[in-house]
C-alpha cells in the first residue's frame, strides 16, 4: 500500500459521493429529505461493501453494510447499462432494508462495457400508505399495516422507466408524487456517480482503480484494528430496555462484548423474542452495523479522519438470534425500529465502559421522536402528509465533556426542519420548541439536556404520529457516580385541562388544541461533587440550573453570579467522592429487576427463541405470567 496514494483515493472517493450526495439532498422533495435529511448516496464494490460513503450529508449509520442482499437477486451476467434495482422489503434482502420505509436503489457501473461497482442510494419515503399517515405507528404489529412491501426488482432496464414500478408506488402512498421526487433525486445522484466513476477510471485506468479501493478499505480496516487493539481483553456483559410491546412488558436487550486482541464480537444471545409490535428489526445472518454502532462510533472518535467505508466492519463479529427484536422474522412490524436499534446501541456502550480504562460515556436520551402530521386540504379535499421534526434529547455525558444538548450521539446526522418550514408546509403552529432547565443526569460531566416541543393544531382535524419515542418508565442510566436522567413527558393541552398521553400512536388534533412534548435526557458521567464550578455557574447562568439546585447537587455556593470558593470548598468535603465503575439506573428499573432479574429475562428468551415459531407468542406470554 502506497501512503500517498492512498490518502489521494480516500478523497477523491470521498469526493464523488459527497457531490453525490449533495445533488440528491438539493433535489429531494419531502421535508424529511430536503431538511432532516433521512437519505444517503454511496459507492459499492461488487462485493456489496461501501468504499465511499459521504460524511456531510445523510444517514452515516450504515457505511459497515453490504448491498448484496439487494443486488445479490439478480445474475451478473443479466445486468445491463443504466439499470436500476429497487426494494423496500426487509425481508427479502436479509437486513440492507431496514424498514419499509426506506426505499433502496442500486445501479449497476458499467466502465467499458465491464460492471465495475456500483452505485446505491435509500430515502426514508415520508409515506408508504399502509394504517396511519406516515405509515409507522408503535402499535403495528404485522408488516401489511405498515403499507407497500416491494421484494428486489428492477425500477429501469436498460435505461427504459418500468412505469408499472412507478404507478404501484405512487397508487400506493398518501403522497406518491413528493414520494416519487425524491426517488428521482436519488437516480440523478447516481447517474452522477456513474459519470464520476467512469472519467476516473478513464483517467487512471481500471486496474489502478480497483488498487484504490483495495488500499483504502485495507487502510480503514488497518486503524479499526488500532482502536479495538487498545481495548482490555475480556468478556462484558449489558442489558437496557425497550418499555413495553403490545402487552407492556418490558423488552429487554442483552450484549455480550468479547474483545481478543484486534476483533470483536457482539453477541445479542439472550435477548427478548421478536414483539407485537413495531420496535423490531432484521439483521440476517451476517455482520450488521445496526449491531455494532457504538464501536463503530467510537473507532471513528478515536482515529478522525479514518475513511467511511465497509472495512471498518472487517475486525469486528456481530449476532442476534434469528426471531429476537433485532433479528426479526417475517411478518414482524419494524417501522419504529430505531428504538431497538437505540436500545441495542446503548447496552455496547454499557459494554464499552467497562473494557475501556475509565469508561467512556453514560447513557443518551435513547429515543429519536419522529413527529409526522397528516390531515385533508381544505382546498382540494385530498389527504395530505409531512414529517415535522426530529425530536430526541441530550446524549450522555462522557469521560472529559459533558453531553450535547437536545441531540443523543447516534442521530447526530438528524438535522432539525426550520420552524419557517413546519409552519409553511403543515397546519401546525411551533409554539416552543427550547431545552428544558434542570432535566438532565447530574455527574461531574452532566448529560445532555432535555427539549421541549410544542404545536399547535390549526387546522379542523390533524392526525398525529410520533414514532421512536422510549424512556418514560426507565431512565436513561448515569455511571461512575453519575445521576440518571430524565424520563419523557408528553402532555395534551398543557395550559388547559392537561392529560398525559404517554407513547403516542394515532393522535387526532382538533383546532387549538396544543401537543407538548419533553424528551427524556442524557445520564450524568462521574459524581456531581466533582464538578468544576465555573461549569456549574455556567449553567446557572445559563439558566439550566437555579443557585439551589447547584447548591444541593453540586455543593457549590453561588452569590451575587459568582462562585463562592471557600463556601463551596467547606461544603463539597462532606458530599461523596469518585466511584468506581457504577451505573445508576434510577428507581424503575431497580424495581423491575426485583421481579425479573437479567438472568431470568435471558432465561426466558432463549426458551422460546427455542420453540417452533407458532409457539413463541404463547410461551412468552405463559413465562412472563410465571406458568
Amino acid at each position: 500500500m502506497d501512503p500517498v496514494q492512498t490518502e489521494i483515493m480516500k478523497n477523491r472517493f470521498t469526493a464523488i459521493a459527497e457531490e453525490a450526495a449533495t445533488v440528491a439532498y438539493r433535489t429531494a422533495h419531502t421535508t424529511f429529505v430536503k431538511q432532516t435529511q433521512d437519505f444517503q448516496v454511496a459507492l459499492a464494490r461488487l462485493s456489496g461493501e461501501f468504499f465511499a460513503f459521504p460524511m456531510m450529508h445523510g444517514v452515516t449509520s450504515g457505511s459497515g453494510q453490504s448491498i448484496t442482499g439487494l443486488t445479490g437477486h439478480f445474475p451478473l451476467e443479466e445486468l445491463r447499462p443504466d439499470d436500476v434495482l429497487i426494494s423496500n422489503d426487509p425481508f427479502s434482502t436479509g437486513g440492507v432494508v431496514t424498514h419499509m420505509m426506506d426505499i433502496h436503489l442500486a445501479r449497476p457501473i458499467f466502465v467499458d462495457g465491464e460492471l465495475t461497482c456500483w452505485a446505491w442510494s435509500f430515502v426514508h419515503a415520508s409515506d408508504i400508505g399502509g394504517a396511519v399517515p406516515g405509515s409507522i405507528s408503535p402499535d403495528l404489529h404485522e408488516c401489511f399495516q405498515e403499507g407497500l412491501r416491494l421484494r428486489p426488482t428492477k425500477l429501469v432496464r436498460g435505461g427504459a422507466l418500468n412505469q408499472d414500478v412507478v404507478n404501484i408506488l405512487k397508487d400506493n402512498s398518501r403522497i406518491g408524487d413528493a414520494v416519487w421526487g425524491d426517488l428521482e433525486a436519488m437516480m440523478a445522484a447516481m447517474r452522477l456517480l456513474d459519470r464520476r466513476i467512469n472519467a476516473l477510471c478513464a483517467r487512471i485506468g481500471k486496474a489502478a482503480f480497483h488498487q484504490g479501493v483495495d488500499d483504502v478499505m485495507a487502510y480503514t480496516e488497518m486503524r479499526a484494528r488500532r482502536v479495538i487493539a487498545a481495548l482490555r481483553d475480556g468478556t462484558y456483559t449489558f442489558t437496557d430496555y425497550i418499555e413495553g410491546d403490545d402487552s407492556g412488558a418490558a423488552v429487554h436487550i442483552h450484549c455480550k462484548l468479547t474483545i481478543k486482541g484486534d476483533e470483536a464480537e457482539v453477541d445479542y444471545s439472550g435477548s427478548s423474542p421478536q414483539v407485537h409490535a413495531a420496535f423490531n428489526f432484521t439483521t440476517g445472518s451476517r455482520t450488521h452495523p445496526f449491531l455494532a454502532m457504538a464501536l463503530t462510533n467510537y473507532i471513528q472518535t478515536m482515529e478522525p479522519g479514518i475513511p467511511m467505508n465497509g472495512g471498518m466492519m472487517r475486525p469486528i463479529r456481530g449476532y442476534a438470534q434469528p426471531g429476537s427484536v433485532m433479528n426479526a422474522e417475517f411478518p414482524a412490524a419494524m417501522g419504529n425500529r430505531f428504538v431497538a436499534v437505540m436500545r441495542t446501541y446503548d447496552t455496547l456502550i454499557g459494554c464499552l465502559n467497562q473494557a475501556i480504562p475509565g469508561g467512556i460515556a453514560a447513557c443518551g436520551a435513547g429515543q429519536a421522536g419522529i413527529i409526522a402530521c397528516g390531515w385533508t386540504d381544505t382546498d382540494t379535499g385530498r389527504g395530505r402528509v409531512a414529517v415535522v421534526e426530529p425530536f430526541c434529547g441530550g446524549s450522555g455525558g462522557r469521560d472529559r465533556c459533558d453531553g450535547v444538548d437536545a441531540t443523543d450521539t447516534m442521530l447526530g446526522f438528524l438535522k432539525s426542519t426550520p420552524i419557517e418550514h413546519v409552519e409553511t408546509e403543515t397546519p401546525l403552529v411551533v409554539r416552543r420548541h427550547e431545552l428544558v432547565p434542570g432535566r438532565f443526569g447530574h455527574g461531574r460531566f452532566r448529560g445532555g439536556a432535555s427539549v421541549a416541543i410544542e404545536l399547535e393544531c390549526r387546522a379542523p382535524e390533524v392526525s398525529i404520529t410520533v414514532r421512536g419515542l422510549d424512556r418514560f418508565r426507565f431512565q436513561p442510566w448515569g455511571v461512575f457516580g453519575g445521576g440518571s436522567g430524565t424520563n419523557t413527558v408528553t402532555t395534551l393541552n398543557p395550559a388547559g385541562e392537561a392529560r398525559n398521553i404517554g407513547r403516542i400512536k394515532l393522535l387526532t388534533l382538533q383546532q387549538g388544541d396544543v401537543l407538548r412534548m419533553v424528551s427524556s435526557s442524557g445520564g450524568g458521567f462521574g459524581p456531581p461533587a466533582a464538578r468544576d464550578p465555573a461549569l456549574v455557574l455556567r449553567d446557572v447562568l445559563d439558566a439550566l440550573l437555579t443557585e439551589e439546585e447547584a447548591r444541593a447537587i453540586y455543593g457549590v455556593v453561588i452569590r451575587d453570579r459568582a462562585v463562592d470558593d471557600a463556601a463551596t470548598e467547606a461544603l463539597r468535603a462532606t458530599m461523596p467522592a469518585a466511584a468506581a465503575f457504577a451505573v445508576k439506573h434510577g428507581p424503575a428499573r431497580e424495581a423491575h429487576e426485583v421481579v425479573w432479574p437479567v438472568e431470568r429475562s435471558v432465561a426466558l428468551a432463549n426458551r422460546v427463541l427455542a420453540a417452533p415459531p407458532g409457539l413463541r407468542r404463547k410461551l412468552l406470554a405463559e413465562g412472563r405470567a410465571g406458568r
